[in-house]
């Protein structure tokens, strides 16, 4: 079975539309997070017709008011627009206007704090599958601000997913495999093809590494399994942490903090970090490449909290770069992607690899990935140089089913599985 990448299908449908899933248009803004209600850790997933809601964060660094809205967009299963019109799936208002934002308040940084629920009573999908959140100015669409991914399920297949061994023995100590197993005896659907079902599988909420999967290993009837290599990832290790949640105390992990508070400017300098290949695997409790935020030195997280340069440092061997290959800060905090946002330089002085990355306070997880120079079209970002990988390795897994009927136009979402690597054997 062939493995597609989600990422590369995203890079050629969207090359020449300039809107692309979880993306920041204007410099100014900061720290966007969407999550279910009350819990930053979750993915952003509704389910169809009920009343689940997700909570949107933001800052705008310009620190003024500015009339802010948003709206979503329907896709398919490799994030191409839906060919469907937007009263065939949102009811009621195309577009809600942003009206909560609070300035910053006690932190050294001047910013507006935006939040918003979403969905809005009088803006509601009407359909199963993959949106698009857009946030714009002035009810404009085309003055973006920022897009960001959510899920709307409407739970109606039964999947059943194990964490195996991959079948090639060469990757037995490193990967992970997802088995996926799907039923739709009771969905009221018609499948007479074994391409009527398309599974996207997602390591630890990170898109740009999904394996989308659209035939599957087994076909009989209304059962479909999922159960090759197309399904296995690098099992990395547990994630590295800098916790910045705060900027007047020094964390385990700082080496340095210099506050000024004259210039209205924090530096955090991390502990220098090292390959972690060669070590002996430790379990320790990650949030899997996220970031949360948190604030020790106020009360409210969201506009209480300042804003630091975190100066992060990798050193490699004999503090030599890696021939023919680019360093990349890794997780949530870069939306997983190497780019140049992202990139480490080498200096060639000290002879390490540095990154400075402005981040507001809260608890971070993030990896370094190395990758061949100049090609970051891929869908497999390695781990073996910098961090190793372990088959014992505690990651996350979704597995997500998606359906055309025939003559339809977009792809509906009728299934979520979530399974964790320690319980999913």
């Amino acid at each position: 079975m062939q493995r597609i990448s989600v990422a590369l299908l995203m890079l050629l449908s969207f090359s020449v539309n300039a809107q692309m899933p979880d993306k920041i248009y204007k410099p100014s803004i900061h720290s966007v997070k969407l999550f279910k209600a009350g819990d930053q850790l979750s993915y952003p997933i509704l389910n169809l017709n009920s009343a689940d809601q997700l909570e949107l964060h933001f800052d705008d660094l310009d620190a003024d008011v500015k009339s802010l809205y948003y709206s979503f967009q329907l896709c398919n299963a490799d994030w191409t627009p839906a060919q469907l019109q937007p009263f065939d799936y949102i009811r009621g208002f195309q577009s809600t206007r942003i009206t909560t934002y609070r300035n910053s308040s006690i932190a050294l940084n001047r910013y507006t704090h935006y939040q918003a629920t979403v969905p809005d009573r009088s803006s509601v999908p009407s359909r199963s599958g993959n949106y698009l959140l857009k946030v714009f100015r002035n009810n404009d669409t085309s003055d973006l601000y920022l897009t960001k991914r959510f899920l709307v399920v409407d739970n109606r297949v039964a999947i059943s997913a194990q964490i195996k061994q991959p079948f090639n023995s060469a990757y037995f100590l490193t990967d992970q495999r997802v088995m996926v197993s799907i039923s739709t005896a009771n969905a009221r659907i018609n499948t007479s093809s074994p391409q009527d079902l398309k599974v996207v599988v997602m390591q630890n909420n990170a898109w740009p590494t999904a394996a989308l999967l659209e035939r599957p290993t087994i076909y009989r009837g209304n059962f479909f399994e999922y159960n090759d290599d197309a399904t296995s990832f690098q099992a990395g290790r547990e994630w590295r942490w800098i916790d910045l949640s705060s900027l007047r105390l020094m964390t385990d992990r700082m080496q340095r903090l210099n506050d000024d508070s004259i210039k209205n400017r924090s530096d955090v300098y991390i502990k220098p970090d090292v390959e972690r290949r060669q070590q002996v695997y430790i379990y320790y409790k990650d949030i899997n490449g996220q970031w949360i935020m948190d604030n020790r030195d106020g009360y409210n997280p969201y506009w209480q909290s300042d804003y630091a340069y975190v100066h992060f440092s990798f050193i490699p061997p004999d503090r030599k770069p890696y021939p023919g290959k680019e360093v990349y800060v890794f997780g949530e905090l870069t939306n997983y992607l190497p780019d140049d946002d992202s990139k480490m330089d080498f200096n060639e002085t000290y002879g390490i690899y540095e990154k400075t990355l402005y981040l507001k306070q809260g608890y971070y997880n993030y990896s370094y990935i190395t990758l061949d120079a100049g090609k970051r079209n891929t869908n497999r970002f390695p781990l073996d140089n910098t961090e190793g990988n372990f088959n014992n390795t505690e990651n996350n897994y979704t597995v997500l089913v998606y359906f055309r009927q025939f003559g339809g136009r977009a792809d509906e979402l009728l299934g979520i599985a979530q399974l964790n690597s320690f319980l999913g054997r």
